[in-house]
């Protein structure tokens, strides 16, 4: 296609019944359990991404681009048959109509045609969006095909203040620099802070620094939700900083524990008043779909009511206005009792299976996650019907014969199940090279999720932010593995044999680099020993750049490396010369001495210090 080639399109909405799949859709298949985390990830926060499709004779549509989410509106219609009525944008879905066939082609055949590439900031928000109305991990990525471990990174900065991550937008500050932000739980300190971020004085050790003082604002959080009077009540002291006019708590143990007891006695207090089963809480600043996953917890929903015609029109008339910003308080009013209509309530059937849990944000405000189901409750919850079995069934179990009654309890069944695992596990101890094919296959990515030895891999990020800037690791750590791009629906022991075929130095290789990856060193006493036994050089791999490195500090620190390489002793005149450059000439100074050998020679500088630069480590790092 050239450069003056014009493509039209129109959008427009479509009943759901009126779509179907094109025959020149790339994805003819896709498997159920996919189709289900997505359905859910569009109920939690809508149709982010359009379809697109071409026009045909019955006054519906082709889908050539979207046919996932097709599929997954096509479920969720088939789950809830009133979708239409609470739901219509869902069960009348934003279609991009081609011109004609030609472009059509061309949609179905080009990769993530409605898709552009988020920003670090963009993606913190939607998945931060996605994380607080339930959305687990793996359904975020799959919604925007990324891994489930980078989005885990952009939701540990998704708690922050707003402004952190509109500097980020504004490309005021780094992602590095974002992420220190995250130790600090009073809003006021991290704005004060970001604002000497923003104008590039701070490096990301100084910010922290910043972000614990020895004495806990007022402003904090924990401070805003206990209250100064319960605080002193407790014991805490209280002091003022008369020049920056705050009012400081001296004693942060005290006001733990005051926070720690306050909600505490809320849980409690909402579990005998609203007739949950449990209620507990967190002491983090958020709590969404990551952390429901990783509790084992399923969500259970209010039982939603249904709007006639008319109050259907007026909220989507009210819906507008607000988000033109043009709604009036009475109007706000309506649209909320609408809204709770919509969400409707929770029964006291299903609250006698599921708890809440509780957290207060970083506006210092009590915020409630209901109807969480425990892994141990979760046989009771399906049986009562509060809670749907999981599409993700294993085959024995899908094949298993169905009865009004069962024919076995479950606990029997489990107990069966690991008989004969323990049978696999007496016979598979006696062939130490199948472990460790199987160990290698895993690790390097051939099982994808369905891994035959009970071992998870921790992330370990290994790779900065500023990308490969003045580092480089061994490419055996960079390769991509052989399944990188693989189907997701393969057959793995046909995979399994063709991988043992390669041979032991090839298994034994894949283990290596994919263990070496995985390395993150223990603690303190360990990572001594393994640095001493691999004889570790961080220079080996990374070298300060400007943009890695110089660009993300202050000048002050710019004079100490500058004095330091060089060997210059107060009041010389190349160190005066240089503490007089302007800020950015420091950077690109440093950046030249350590990264262009032909001003080190223009310098004419001794062994010493071509040792002292090839050697030298930011603090903290050596």
């Amino acid at each position: 296609m050239t450069k003056q080639t014009k493509i039209t399109a129109t959008e427009a909405r479509f009943p759901l019944a009126s779509l179907t799949l094109s025959p020149i859709n790339p994805r003819q298949t896709v498997p159920e359990g996919e189709v289900v985390e997505l359905a859910e990830s569009i109920w939690t926060v809508g149709l982010i991404q359009s379809i697109a499709g071409l026009a045909d004779d019955n006054g519906g549509a082709e889908i050539v681009a979207g046919g996932r989410r097709l599929r997954a509106l096509q479920y969720l219609a088939e789950k809830h048959p009133n979708l239409a009525s609470i739901r219509p944008e869902l069960a009348n879905p934003l279609v991009m109509i081609a011109p004609d066939v030609e472009t059509a082609e061309t949609w179905a055949n080009a990769e993530n045609i409605t898709r552009k590439n988020l920003t670090p900031a963009e993606e913190i928000r939607a998945y931060g969006k996605m994380d607080n109305a339930g959305a687990p991990a793996i359904g975020i990525a799959r919604a925007f095909a990324v891994t489930e471990a980078h989005v885990h990174k952009r939701l540990k900065l998704a708690g922050l203040p707003g402004q952190v991550i509109d500097a980020l937008e504004a490309k005021e500050i780094s992602l590095g620099e974002a992420a220190a932000f995250t130790i600090c739980d009073d809003t006021d300190l991290i704005v004060q802070v970001l604002e000497q971020a923003r104008k590039g004085y701070l490096s990301e050790y100084q910010i922290k620094n910043m972000l614990k003082p020895d004495s806990v604002s007022a402003t904090d959080r924990r401070a805003k939700y206990v209250g100064l009077d319960a605080y002193k009540a407790a014991g805490g002291r209280v002091s003022a900083d008369l020049f920056a006019e705050k009012t400081l708590l001296d004693d942060e143990a005290i006001l733990d524990q005051c926070f720690g007891d306050k909600l505490v006695t809320v849980a409690r207090t909402m579990r005998q008043g609203d007739g949950w089963k449990w209620a507990d809480f967190t002491l983090a600043n958020n709590f969404g779909g990551h952390t429901i996953n990783e509790m084992g917890c399923a969500r259970i929903y209010a039982e939603n009511g249904v709007l006639t015609e008319e109050q259907a029109e007026r909220y989507d008339e009210l819906g507008e206005l607000a988000e033109a910003e043009v709604l009036d308080e009475p109007g706000q009013k309506e649209l909320a009792e609408l809204q709770s209509i919509i969400d409707g309530e929770y029964s006291l059937f299903q609250k006698d299976h599921a708890g809440i849990v509780l957290y207060v944000d970083s506006a210092g405000e009590l915020n409630v996650i209901y109807g969480l189901v425990k892994p141990e409750d979760k046989e009771a919850a399906i049986e009562a019907g509060v809670l749907e079995a999981s599409k993700h069934k294993s085959e024995a179990k899908a094949e298993a014969p169905t009865s009004s009654k069962p024919r076995m309890s479950q606990a029997l069944v489990d107990d069966l199940n690991r008989v004969v695992t323990g049978a696999r596990q007496h016979a598979a101890v006696n062939d130490p090279d199948l472990i460790l094919a199987l160990l290698a296959f895993q690790v390097s990515g051939g099982t994808r999720y369905g891994n035959p030895i009970g071992i998870c891999a921790n992330d370990v990020p290994n790779w900065p932010t500023t990308e490969a800037d003045g580092y480089a690791l061994d490419e055996r750590l960079t390769t991509p593995t052989e399944w990188e791009d693989d189907a997701f629906d393969r057959d793995l022991a046909k995979e399994f044999r063709k991988f043992r075929k390669k041979g032991d130095d090839h298994i034994q290789a894949e283990l290596n680099r994919h263990l070496a990856g995985l390395l993150s060193g223990g603690d303190k006493t360990l990572k001594t020993l393994i640095d001493k036994e691999v004889k570790t050089d961080i220079r080996a791999v990374w070298t300060p750049t400007f943009d890695n490195f110089f660009s993300r500090i202050a000048g002050p620190y710019l004079n100490d490396i500058w004095r330091t390489v060089l060997g210059l002793k107060e009041g010389n005149d190349q160190l005066n010369t240089f503490e007089s450059l302007k800020v950015g000439d420091k950077r690109k100074k440093l950046h030249s001495l350590f990264n262009e050998p032909e001003t080190r020679e223009a310098m004419k500088l001794s062994k010493a210090v071509e040792k002292r630069i090839a050697t030298w480590l930011p603090e903290g790092m050596g």
